[in-house]
């Protein structure tokens, strides 16, 4: 996929961050995925508050998990801590090694 640089901004470490636009549009599909609740509400809410959608923003944590790279700035950690507050999710990713299904 071929990228242009479309504009820059300094961010909060004072970093000259390179904002690039897609020449192609990636292939998408639809996907029901199981997740637990609180955490696609802190989820939905971030995506809100960041004018994206939910699957952009699974993709942008993806992408920069996958070469090990924060995802979120400061500003936006906070933000999180309070979603995660107002939606009463206190889990971290220690507790995601102990989830298990419910039988049904």
């Amino acid at each position: 996929m071929e990228v242009v640089f479309f504009f820059g901004h300094i961010d909060s470490y004072g970093t000259l961050v390179h904002m690039y636009a897609m020449i192609e549009k990636p292939e998408r599909i639809q996907t029901g995925i199981r997740i637990e609740k609180r955490l696609l509400k802190v989820l939905k809410g971030l995506a809100e508050s960041l004018d994206m959608s939910v699957g952009d923003l699974i993709e942008g944590i993806a992408l920069h998990s996958f070469e090990n790279k924060p995802p979120f700035t400061p500003q936006t950690l906070k933000k999180i801590r309070q979603l995660k507050e107002v939606y009463d999710l206190d889990w971290t990713a220690e507790h995601s090694h102990k989830f298990a299904e419910a039988k049904e």
